[in-house]
């Protein structure tokens, strides 16, 4: 019997990482339940989609010009463009009965922020189950954000974390918080972007060596002239990923998801303030630095360097990043036995063809 499996997410926002951590998800699962049909559940939370879609208008005229604005604007449209190519999406959903029509024999939610209680624009019961009806409700590498064991836990969300069948997180905040409000094992997982492979494309094929960066944001001058000073003296190019800023060397900013992958594939150096970022550095073993401002970034970010043994990475005054270089064959080492223990997770938790007509509700 074929089963339909749903995935749960923030697909629907023009950001790289809620884009290609739903693909990944996807991808691994089709891996590993090729007979099985996986589809992510075309949730939009309008007001979350909306704040999103209208922040890529904004003009910065301290660091864009009106070219590079104009490129920005287009993103939006990429991003759609990337989903109904890339993406097996339902109908559209608006709410927990309209995804229980398609019924879906396993649903799983995460990842990304999904869990983020205390977002006022992306929060949804939806995304703790609440109403969904499924043979199996699972969670898969959610995240709290900003959102901290100080914050007081409503109703639902002890109620609907309690109501999966398996759970799991991407960081060890979030694995606390869900085993203080269950009696069940919540498991230490992987981004899904650990677990994919991702299509290469010739879109873009640099001619020379470049540093990249990809949204550090308020970084001090200082260091930013002394990366600048590195790159002149070392013949290197500076680009962002997706990002404008008048001191690059180029118009990069309307980037496809998987253009944007390809930027990280071929740089030379990479600086972030992102989660994501960091990831797709560590995926393609480049040298990276981070300056982390938001509370919830320096959280992830922070807890995914010492999940892999490499909590040095932050860019100072007084530090030299680059000379701290990353040995990813002991990284790589961790990866390779935190992605068994992730594929295992979903096996298990997916498991064999067992509906039972669940429901998850108040």
């Amino acid at each position: 019997m074929v089963r339909k499996i749903g995935i749960l997410t923030h697909h629907y926002i023009s950001n790289y990482g809620a884009f290609l951590q739903a693909y990944a998800l996807a991808e691994a699962i089709e891996r590993l339940f090729p007979h099985d049909e996986v589809w992510i559940i075309n949730y939009v939370n309008m007001r979350h989609f909306l704040i999103n879609t209208a922040g890529w208008f904004r003009y910065y005229r301290n660091r864009e010009t009106l070219k590079m604005w104009w490129e920005k604007i287009k993103l939006p449209l990429a991003f759609s463009a990337a989903r109904k190519k890339y993406l097996k999406m339902t109908p559209p959903c608006f709410s927990a009965k309209k995804i229980n029509e398609e019924h879906f024999d396993c649903i799983i939610i995460g990842s990304d922020e999904v869990w983020n209680y205390t977002d006022s624009k992306a929060n949804a019961k939806i995304k703790f189950g609440i109403g969904l009806k499924c043979g199996k409700l699972i969670s898969y590498a959610p995240s709290l954000g900003k959102t901290t064991p100080e914050d007081p836990i409503p109703d639902y969300v002890r109620k609907g974390i309690q109501s999966f069948d398996s759970l799991s997180a991407r960081d060890g905040n979030t694995k606390k918080m869900v085993e203080s409000i269950t009696d069940k094992k919540c498991t230490m997982v992987l981004d899904p972007t650990f677990l994919a492979e991702f299509p290469a494309t010739k879109s873009f094929e640099p001619k020379e060596k470049y540093i990249l960066f990809y949204y550090c944001e308020k970084l001090p001058e200082e260091i930013f002239r002394k990366i600048i000073d590195y790159a002149n003296q070392n013949n290197y190019r500076i680009y962002g990923a997706g990002e404008c800023d008048k001191r690059y060397d180029a118009i990069t900013v309307n980037l496809s998801p998987f253009e944007w992958v390809e930027f990280f594939r071929h740089a030379e150096y990479v600086f972030t303030g992102t989660f994501h970022g960091a990831v797709f550095s560590v995926l393609n073993r480049k040298q990276f630095g981070c300056y982390l401002t938001k509370p919830s970034r320096i959280r992830k970010v922070n807890d995914l360097l010492d999940f892999l043994a490499i909590g040095d990475r932050t860019l100072t005054s007084e530090m030299d990043v680059l000379s701290k270089v990353i040995d990813y064959n002991a990284v790589f080492k961790i990866i390779d036995e935190k992605k068994r223990i992730s594929l295992d997770y979903l096996i298990n938790s997916i498991g064999r063809d067992e509906t039972d007509g669940k429901e998850s509700s108040l």
